[in-house]
């Protein structure tokens, strides 16, 4: 038709021929040439306004997906004079997405609602619109409004013909789950929309962009690291530089939230050079800003902070207030204020500090920067009590009354607004922390360790956390200075351990000669431990071999284990082949050192230390130990006559062995399928679950570690949704106690996700160790369990009289 129209010069039906191969090029995800090609439509109609109107209209979205939402609006004011009374309702359904770009959601909720009943039969512009006004909804936390709105969208387009446009609304789903917090929601709808979205590689990595975009709010990054690494390749490969350059400058947040400085710095820098090519100068200083944070946390000791940094740091804040980033740029400017602080620069800090002392500035942040301030007076009972009036503050405006019915303490709240005020009263926290670090008393530091990790956990109710056990060792950490805070008999004490970063590299290499202890086994593998390693990965949308580490029991040989990561077999009874030397080294630092009185210890470890097996520590061993994320709980109450119920899971050689001792020992037990509803429907009436399964542990992506069954994995994010868990659950396969603790308060994992949703005690394994072993183990702990020991003391003894390492106590066990 194109060339028809353009041999006899009819410029109209070349105008319409130009928009209809611009909506084909979009259906295909090509919005570059969409837009391009609607330019030349509206040059064509240049002598009939209605047809350049018409080009111009379907214009105003790619305008405004290509980074210009300001300029689409005003091209749709500029057209709509010579529009009809229904293409004008049409022009209202393109406005709403440069409006939701611009944040003016309601505006853009009102335009589509008022365009519907006069759009008759267009199905295109109809689900257009439900897909616009369902992101609206999103932003203004009206999510069920907005699943509705997507979940029409996609019937209407799909039975239209619209594919693409169904697959839009389709991939929002989990992004609409994610932002309300229902992770397990969140990643169902997306491993379905990945499903439909094959063959159309640009739009799955759109929808991985965008789900990436929510896990981040939702305090996710591990899990939103590996979507954008797998949603960046394909953008490039695509061509679809908006897109490419947005998902890249997410990349580069989420590699420093993981603590990937260098690579931040690098994939920040690319991100930073790609906006200005895109003449999206307002972007930029959005990269610029990771790019001085990354810097700043490769200043190591931070005392090398360069003068031109520090310089830099001031004239980014600058940039991104005068370019309407203001959250951005009060965050940075703390930040900037503070390391001048650091670095004896008083007059420097004073300056940047007082900046933030308005009305304008969020509490949270002046608050913070009030404290500071105070302390660089040497007033610190000033700075603390402003540090106290900051939390107070934050806990007014984050309550759980304003959760929109989330029931996720740990992931409320996703919107930015709450995301960024989390952040900053975790930062705050963190600077009430210090004080306290300052003033050496362990009362202090103990309590502001608690308030931090409540923050991180959501708990927002403001009440100090009890403290349960009798004994408690907390570690916490001030730069590179990690400390123990001992509590024992009513006394209170601070303990300075040592290097935090030396310590984290004994516990690497203690790990690393578990795994190689179980490389050098060659016989064939009966253990819980993976015997080849390198099990396709599950990490969201791919398989990476070598990405996850098997928690299960294998019947398979050890002559594959050298090509991957995983975890191998055990070498038999008793502690043999263990780096005792290493762990004797740790143990003096850790334990030792601390006189502990004996008795049952609860152990709140930080960072890296959360993948420290603390139960083959010596001083440990034989010692009913609990390790918890935090100090708050309440110690379980296992009573012995609660119904037991035990699962084997599939192709495990002793599991049915070790789950009819179990059932025989418990005078209320049952065995249950080895099935996902079975398990899940357990959950709800069980005192105690047994599973002796296979696992998988994911470092990258925690939230997809998984517990194998008959009909497929259990997968962790989906222990979220359970209303009710038993109070104590028993893991019995290998390292299905590893958790990753992107920040104190929380360790995900299987264990993890358990503790997280109610249970009191996970029973779960830290080492490998063998099948045959396992069901000795397991035999005695429930014995004692069925006598009345509680967990972790049955866990103790247990251990000790078989001499089987390799278990340890989550939570609150003693």
């Amino acid at each position: 038709m194109l060339r028809e129209s353009e041999r006899v010069g009819d410029a109209e039906a070349a105008s319409i021929a130009l928009r209809g191969m611009a909506l084909a090029a979009w259906e295909l995800g090509d919005l570059g040439l969409a837009d391009e090609l609607l330019t030349r439509a509206v040059r064509r109609a240049v002598d009939v306004p209605v047809r350049a109107a018409q080009a111009a209209m379907s214009q105003v979205p790619f305008r405004a997906l290509l980074g210009d939402p300001e300029g689409a609006l005003a091209l749709a004011d500029k057209v709509e004079a010579d529009l009809d009374r229904l293409d004008r309702h049409r022009l209202d359904v393109q406005r709403a997405v440069p409006l939701v770009l611009l944040g003016r959601h309601m505006e853009a909720v009102e335009r589509c609602t008022t365009a519907f009943p006069a759009l008759g039969d267009d199905p295109r512009c109809h689900a257009g619109g439900l897909l616009s006004r369902g992101l609206a909804y999103v932003f203004l936390e009206r999510f069920g409004e907005a699943a509705a709105d997507f979940t029409r969208s996609a019937e209407i387009a799909r039975s239209s013909g619209f594919t693409h446009l169904a697959m839009l609304a389709e991939g929002n789903l989990p992004f609409a789950a994610a932002r309300r917090g229902d992770i397990p929601a969140a990643f169902a709808s997306y491993q379905a929309a990945e499903h439909s979205l094959v063959g159309y590689p640009e739009r799955l990595a759109a929808m991985r962009v965008d789900f990436a975009q929510a896990l981040v709010e939702a305090r996710l990054p591990n899990e939103a690291r590996a979507l954008l690494e797998q949603a960046v390749p394909v953008l490039a490969a695509s061509n679809a530089q908006v897109a490419l350059s947005d998902a890249r400058l997410l990349l580069a947040q989420v590699e420093l939230l993981t603590g990937d400085p260098y690579q931040a710095q690098q994939t920040a820098q690319t991100a930073h050079t790609e906006l200005l090519t895109q003449g999206r100068a307002r972007w930029a200083p959005l990269a610029t800003e990771i790019i001085l944070r990354a810097r700043l946390a490769q200043s190591d000791p931070p005392h090398l902070v360069s003068a031109d940094l520090l310089t830099d740091l001031y004239a980014c804040s600058d940039e991104l207030a005068t370019t309407g980033w203001l959250t951005q740029a009060d965050s940075l400017r703390l930040q900037a204020g503070r390391t001048a602080k650091h670095l004896k620069d008083r007059a420097a800090a004073t300056t940047q500090l007082s900046r933030l002392l308005t009305p304008r500035t969020r509490p949270i942040v002046r608050h913070h920067a009030q404290a500071v301030l105070h302390h660089l007076n040497g007033d610190d009972t000033a700075a603390m009590a402003s540090v106290e009036a900051g939390i107070a503050t934050f806990l007014e405006t984050i309550s759980p009354t304003s959760a929109q019915g989330i029931d996720h303490p740990m992931i409320m709240g996703a919107a930015e607004i709450r995301a960024h005020a989390i952040r900053g009263a975790e930062q705050l926290a963190s600077f009430g922390l210090e004080l306290a670090l300052s003033r050496g008393t362990g009362q202090g530091v103990l309590a502001w360790a608690e308030r931090w990790r409540a923050v991180v956990r959501g708990d927002f109710t403001g009440d100090a956390p009890p403290i349960g056990p009798t004994r408690l060792v907390e570690f916490v950490r001030h730069e590179d200075d990690l400390f123990a805070v001992v509590a024992q008999h009513d006394n209170c004490e601070l303990h300075k351990i040592g290097s935090y970063s030396d310590i984290t590299e004994a516990t690497i290499r203690i790990r690393y000669q578990l795994r190689r202890r179980n490389l050098r086994d060659t016989e064939p593998s009966t253990g819980h431990g993976n015997g080849h390693g390198t099990e396709p990965g599950t990490e969201p949308g791919g398989t990476e071999p070598g990405a996850e580490y098997s928690t299960g029991r294998d019947t398979e040989t050890s002559t594959e284990l050298e090509t991957g990561p995983g975890i191998g077999r055990g070498t038999g009874p008793g502690t043999e082949s263990i780096p005792e030397a290493e762990l004797a080294a740790l143990d003096a630092l850790l334990i030792r050192s601390l006189r502990l009185n004996p008795g049952p210890i609860t152990i709140v470890p930080t960072g890296s230390l959360h993948t420290l097996p603390w139960p083959l520590l010596p001083s440990l061993r034989g010692r009913p130990v609990s390790i918890h994320s935090h100090a708050g709980g309440l110690p379980a109450a296992h009573k012995s006559d609660t119904l037991v119920i035990a699962v084997a899971g599939p192709e495990l050689e002793y599991a049915q062995d070790e789950v009819q001792r179990v059932v025989k020992t418990h005078k209320n037990a049952t065995a249950i399928p080895a099935a996902k509803k079975s398990v899940i429907e357990a959950l709800e009436s069980a005192g105690v679950l047994h599973i002796a399964a296979h696992g998988m542990f994911s470092p990258r992506s925690p939230m997809l570690s998984n517990i194998t069954l008959d009909d497929g994995p259990l997968m962790a994010y989906e222990l979220l949704r359970a209303n009710r868990m038993p109070p104590v659950v028993v893991l019995s396969a290998c390292e299905a106690g590893m958790a990753h603790a992107p920040m104190d308060g929380v360790a995900w994992g299987l264990a993890g996700a358990f503790l997280e949703r109610g249970t009191r005690c996970v029973i779960a394994g830290v080492v490998p160790v063998r099948d045959e072993e396992a069901l000795i183990l397991m035999d005695r702990f429930h014995e004692l369990l069925a006598s009345g020991h509680p967990p972790a003391e049955a866990l103790a003894k247990a251990t000790h009289e078989t001499n089987v390492p390799g278990f340890a106590c989550f939570g609150s066990g003693n």
